[in-house]
């Protein structure tokens, strides 16, 4: 005989749901498609670009629905249901099925017509490029005028810039 550990919590948590289910079937409520899943990301801020990155693990690219605006990029799809058929015994499945949708706002603008995108083993992969006004413009100051010039951001120009100019900027 072994010896089993009693966890009494877990024990309570599945008497809960057991009777949330009961309760939900005398009242005709089907907690399978009340059930809502949306695939975690994380956003990268690059020079030049956003990169995100869902995780949709077990869905096809076909099953896929991208839409980029400039502000927002919008992702859903479907993950299928595949039948199975157990001849012996039952079987419990705890994976999810159905339609997701998840709508992530982005915080600066993008060109939405040249976006690049990737899908390898379950994580989609965007690279957004930047609108030319969202990307960071370096501004030089003069210190003997009151005209200020805007310049394209490299790295060339800010290593012309002299250190007193560097300084008075940050202050």
């Amino acid at each position: 005989m072994r010896l089993v550990r009693w966890q009494p919590f877990s024990e309570m948590e599945s008497l809960r749901d057991r009777m949330d289910r009961m309760f939900d079937e005398l009242a005709g409520i089907n907690r399978q498609s009340s059930t809502n899943w949306t695939p975690a990301i994380e956003i990268q801020d690059r020079e030049d670009a956003l990169v995100l990155r869902a995780e949709i693990p077990g869905v096809e690219a076909k099953d896929l629905d991208i839409q980029v605006a400039r502000e927002a990029v919008a992702i859903s799809g479907e993950h299928r249901y595949e039948n199975k058929a157990q001849e012996q015994g039952f079987f419990r499945t705890e994976l999810r099925y159905g339609s997701f949708q998840r709508t992530i706002p982005l915080p600066v603008a993008v060109e939405n017509n040249q976006v690049q995108a990737e899908f390898k083993d379950g994580i989609l992969k965007l690279t957004l490029p930047k609108a030319q006004e969202a990307r960071h413009k370096v501004v030089k100051v003069n210190l003997g005028e009151d005209k200020q010039e805007t310049l394209p951001s490299t790295k060339t120009d800010n290593q012309n810039v002299s250190p007193q100019e560097t300084a008075s900027s940050n202050n």
